[in-house]
This record gives structure tokens, C-alpha cells and sequence, in this order.
């Protein structure tokens, strides 16, 4: 009931953007960027995604963030984030310099709603090279949803983090993630799961994406989302649920691409070419489809 009343309302309120054949989108989700230390779970994917930014930025794509790009959850001080990842935000800088990045918030970055610590964090960082402040990007302005609404059919695709309805990471996100930064971060190092995650808890996951299929199958409206990371590209007959997966595996980060009005599922990894030399390759994993194959 909470994931059909949260989802309405964020359909109801989302901000849109038009698209057609010749738009191009990529959408990652739950990157979960981190303080590159053993606890950094994005750390070892951290060229990969340097590559696939430089790729999508040349061939001239929209960089959509569903969420949990940043874990704020773990690490609330955004500078040591940035720190960290100092190439990735080098790449993301270009995509916002050229209106071309659009920020959702999860739970993990569920701070983003607060304008006030954008303006804080994400505005400005201090250069220690150059001994001065720096814009990363100035005016920032994180949202809940995004509508996607295809200029001539008309055909809406909703993307949201996927978090809304799910009770300890929406409603009672605060004690989860109080857990989170001072029990389950330690834990999970040894090999322990935080069964309040729906991408380490099966049952929990089944149960939210059930969620997601009802809703879907209500509004008639595809839905794009993350936050538990299982990628998921339906099959003939089924409802109009994607999941972009994340960016955290040991083999990769995943993502799901819109080009020429089709929808596909894309990994990037890092792949030996004969010479036995590694290199950041990208492979379409599910689709292409035509969007409107998906009509309800």
C-alpha cells in the first residue's frame, strides 16, 4: 500500500523531460561512491566508470543518476567522497557544465532533498593544489523522480530511485542508516549481509519488485529504477519493470541505455584483448528493444 501511495505521488510530482530517436540517455543508479577505503565497494570500478563517462560524454548522451550515487549514508561529509573519486567527478563536471546530468536521490543520498546541504557540499570544493574554492556544480538541483515522455507517441517511462514505499529505507531510512555507518559497515566486511537491504535480503527484494509490477501494471507506466540491485529487462508478457542493477559488482557496472527510441541493458568490465593488455569494454547484455514494445 505505502509503495503504491509513495510511487503515485512521485509520478504525480516528477519533473519531465521530452525525448525522441535522436536523444540519447544513459542511466546508472546505485554507484555508491565511498571514501576509497576497504570499505568502498565502487572503489575497484572506479576506471571503468571513468571510461564509460568519457564515452557517453563524447557521443554526446544525457547522464541520468537514479539514485545513491554518493553514499552519504556511510560517509555524510561529501568532500571526502569527492576526494576520493576526483576523476569521476572530473567527467561528471562535464556532463553538468553541459546541462547534460540530471541527479536523482535514494535513501543513501537522501540528504539531496535538503537544499541546504547541496548548496553545502556539491556546490563548491576547496582545491588543495591551487588553495582556493573551485565550482563542481553550482545550482544543483537533486529531484525525487524523472518523467520521460516521448515527444510524438507520448509513451512515459518514470524513473525513481526505487526506495519509496520500502518502510526502513524510506519511512524509517534514519534507522537504517544509523545501523548502517556504525554496525552493518563493519560487519559486512567480514562477510555478514544487512538483512534490511533489499539487495542482500532475497525475500525483501522479491517483495519490493512485486510492488513495483503492481504499480505498473495500475498506471501503465514503465518504470526504471534501482536499489536492489538485480538488473532486471522484462521478457514478452511480462510488466514494464527495468532495473539499471548497479555499479558495485567485482565483474563491472551496469546501466541501461535509450538510443534511436530502443531500450538495452549495458555492462561495462574490464576485459584482456589478445596482447593480454586490459581494457574498459562496453557489451549490450539485454535488448535493444523499441520503447514501444512496452505498451500496457
Amino acid at each position: 500500500m505505502q509503495t503504491n501511495k509513495r510511487l503515485t505521488k512521485a509520478y504525480q510530482h516528477a519533473n519531465v523531460m521530452s525525448f525522441d530517436k535522436n536523444s540519447k540517455i544513459i542511466i546508472f543508479s546505485d554507484i555508491h561512491r565511498g571514501d576509497d577505503s576497504i570499505s568502498d565497494e565502487f572503489a575497484r570500478n572506479q576506471s571503468i566508470m571513468v571510461s564509460a563517462l568519457k564515452h557517453y560524454y563524447k557521443e554526446g548522451y544525457t547522464y541520468i543518476e537514479a539514485g545513491d550515487g554518493d553514499e552519504l549514508w556511510e560517509h555524510p561529509k561529501f568532500q571526502t567522497i569527492r576526494a576520493a573519486h576526483t576523476d569521476v567527478f572530473t567527467e561528471l563536471k562535464k556532463f553538468y557544465n553541459n546541462n547534460r546530468m540530471i541527479m536523482l536521490y535514494g535513501n543513501h543520498n537522501i540528504f539531496l532533498r535538503n537544499p541546504f546541504y547541496v548548496a553545502k557540499s556539491y556546490y563548491y570544493f576547496y582545491d588543495e593544489y591551487l588553495g582556493n574554492r573551485q565550482k563542481l556544480f553550482p545550482n544543483l538541483k537533486p529531484i525525487e523522480s524523472l518523467l520521460l515522455r516521448e515527444k510524438h507517441s507520448k509513451q512515459k517511462i518514470l524513473i525513481v530511485h526505487g526506495h519509496q514505499g520500502d518502510l526502513m529505507n524510506d519511512q524509517l531510512w534514519y534507522i537504517n542508516m544509523f545501523f548502517l555507518r556504525y554496525f552493518w559497515r563493519f560487519m559486512h566486511l567480514v562477510g555478514f549481509k544487512n538483512p534490511s537491504s533489499p539487495a542482500k535480503n532475497i525475500y525483501k527484494r522479491h517483495k519490493v519488485e512485486k510492488n513495483y509490477n503492481d504499480w505498473i501494471r495500475k498506471h501503465k507506466v514503465i518504470l526504471v529504477c534501482g536499489h536492489t540491485h538485480r538488473l532486471k529487462f522484462p521478457k514478452p508478457g511480462e510488466v514494464s519493470y527495468f532495473n539499471s542493477g548497479c555499479c558495485i559488482h567485482t565483474k563491472g557496472i551496469n546501466g541501461i541505455e535509450i538510443v534511436n527510441n530502443e531500450i538495452m541493458v549495458v555492462q561495462w568490465r574490464m576485459e584482456a584483448d589478445e596482447e593480454g593488455i586490459y581494457r574498459s569494454v562496453r557489451r549490450v547484455i539485454r535488448g535493444p528493444k523499441p520503447i514501444s514494445d512496452f505498451r500496457h
